[in-house]
């Protein structure tokens, strides 16, 4: 049988290839490629069975657990699409949500009764919610157990119809705005966001599925753990990543980031890669180390590493101290542009990763015209293997999907500028950038300079309305527990690093800096907290 793009079957090949190999760990639930995939089978004909087929959208709500991946597959073994949801959201969130996308499944965690059946009534759409926890009684008619759904459900499935146009959607966060859901068709999210089967392989994507039972056998034999939960799409994607290589997944097994655990986690397992969620998640990991000294050898570890979010320069310097055997990386993604470059390091210059000019990336200006000379300043953007749009969003689907001379072109939303080598120097997202007084701020750079101040144990910037220059960079910042910070002290360092236009104007402190799950900013209420509180003084010293 001819295969597709498609995910399943992109799968079912890697497990023709290695049906035996572990793929998957959590706490205690450990299983074979194979076993994944009998049990994704099983998943996909209940759901055929009651209604949910080719095109209709599917939630995941859930903790990392194997029933996360089964359901993701088992949505693209029957042409359903599998979407992640964010499992912070409360009862309102998720009607907007649901209903936005006409959701007609829904997988869920016991752990989110309390919302999810308030929800699910006022929801027309939905068919099916299946509930993975132990049973309960009085539950809606719609909702089953997840596990006596599945055992009803064969072990051989076939799809004739599948193709490398099904879709893939990934949730955006929604820290910045709405979540939005971005559609991927299949061979463009393997193409343009999973490496397209030769990432670990050193060799040029494959032209045809196939050519996987040939690489994944004999390729390396490399053990990855996702820092971030699964239903973050940059774990989901390295977690696809691997998986297609061959590679056992591990995650995180608990409900909260615990550095300690995670460390363990590579001792246990043996790890050699491990992705983060930039510093957020970078930071935690360093310091348990330098608090530990010896408590891990991490011999197996080989890589570590980012991407959703800046890892910063001089954290990275700490990493290496404690363990300089480690090879970093840095990737730069999105959810509309799939993953567009990476490197070792951060630039030794102002700027946050340097991308070697490519067929596929452009710097197009705000009416959009493709630059093209040293220095010229614009969006980066990224055309051939991108998604279709937002889901039921045709206005902001046109905002940022363009077509220029004929060709299409995804705008990333991050600002860029064309060096003199050639290469692109992205600078930061340009819907944060703040304009004080006429220059640009780009909050990523500042938070890492202030970061550099060690009382700093997390800090969100933003921007903030100010009758003379028009907004004011602005900093929340959260103390490292049994520090003192001192706001001269914080300043003196912000502008030794900093030019003085960007250094934060106003400082407020709070007991803890949000971020959704996988470590992103949540910018929204890092506004609102500074709208709510008031700022530290000249001559303030908080212990």
């Amino acid at each position: 049988m001819k295969r597709t793009f498609n995910l399943a079957d992109i799968f079912e090949l890697v497990v023709q290839a290695v049906p035996e190999r572990i793929a998957f760990g959590c706490g205690d639930q450990k299983l074979t490629f194979t076993q994944l995939n009998e049990r994704a089978n099983k998943l996909g004909n209940a759901l055929s069975a009651r209604g949910i087929g080719r095109g209709d959208n599917v939630g995941i709500q859930l903790y990392n657990c194997a029933e996360y991946l089964e359901t993701f597959f088992a949505c693209c073994k029957i042409g359903a699409i599998p979407v992640n949801v964010n499992y912070r959201y409360v009862a309102d969130e998720l009607l907007g949500l649901f209903n936005s996308l006409d959701l007609r499944g829904l997988v869920y965690g016991a752990d989110f009764d309390g919302a999810v059946l308030e929800v699910i009534p006022q929801v027309p759409t939905l068919r099916l919610a299946l509930r993975v926890g132990e049973a309960r009684e009085g539950l809606s008619k719609i909702v089953k157990c997840y596990e006596p759904v599945l055992a009803q459900g064969g072990a051989q499935l076939s799809d004739p119809d599948r193709s490398d146009d099904d879709i893939f959607m990934l949730c955006t966060g929604g820290t910045t705005g709405l979540p939005k859901g971005v559609m991927w068709p299949h061979k463009a999210l393997f193409m343009g966001a999973l490496g397209g089967g030769g990432y670990y392989f050193r060799c040029p994507p494959v032209e045809a599925p196939e050519e996987l039972l040939q690489l994944v056998p004999h390729g390396p034999a490399l053990a990855y753990l996702a820092a971030a939960p699964l239903m973050h799409g940059a774990a989901m994607w390295a977690t696809l990543i691997s998986l297609f290589s061959g590679h056992p997944v591990y995650v995180n097994d608990r409900k909260s980031f615990d550095p300690v655990h995670m460390l363990d986690l590579i001792e246990r397992h043996s790890i050699n890669v491990m992705a983060v969620v930039g510093d957020a998640m970078a930071l935690p990991i360093i310091q348990a180390l330098e608090s530990h000294p010896g408590r891990w050898q991490l011999k197996s570890l080989m890589v570590f590493g980012n991407g959703g979010a800046v890892f910063s320069r001089h954290l990275q310097e700490r990493l290496l101290v404690q363990l300089p055997h480690l090879v970093l990386n840095n990737s730069m993604a999105s959810s509309e542009s799939g993953v567009v470059g990476g490197g070792d390091k951060t630039p030794e210059s102002a700027g946050l990763m340097r991308i070697a000019p490519r067929p596929d990336l452009s710097v197009i200006s705000e009416d959009l015209r493709i630059l093209s000379q040293a220095g010229e300043e614009g969006v980066l953007a990224r055309s051939g293997h991108t998604p279709l749009g937002y889901y039921g969003d045709p206005k902001k689907t046109a905002e940022t999907f363009v077509v220029i001379d004929g060709c299409r072109w995804v705008l990333t939303g991050d600002r860029a500028r064309i060096e003199t080598s050639g290469e692109y120097m992205v600078l930061g997202r340009g819907s944060q950038c703040i304009n004080t007084g006429g220059e640009k701020v780009y909050p990523e750079e500042v938070e890492e300079a202030a970061r550099r101040y060690p009382s700093v144990q997390d800090v969100v910037v933003i921007g903030l309305p100010d009758e003379r220059w028009g907004s004011k960079v602005a900093a929340v910042v959260q103390v490292q527990q049994g520090q003192t910070f001192d706001l001269q002290e914080f300043e003196k360092v912000c502008r030794t690093n900093l030019s003085g236009y960007k250094v934060p104007r106003a400082v407020f402190v709070a007991s803890e800096v949000k971020r959704s799950p996988a470590g992103k900013a949540d910018y929204r209420w890092a506004k609102a907290f500074a709208q709510d509180n008031q700022p530290l003084t000249a001559a303030a010293a908080l212990a």
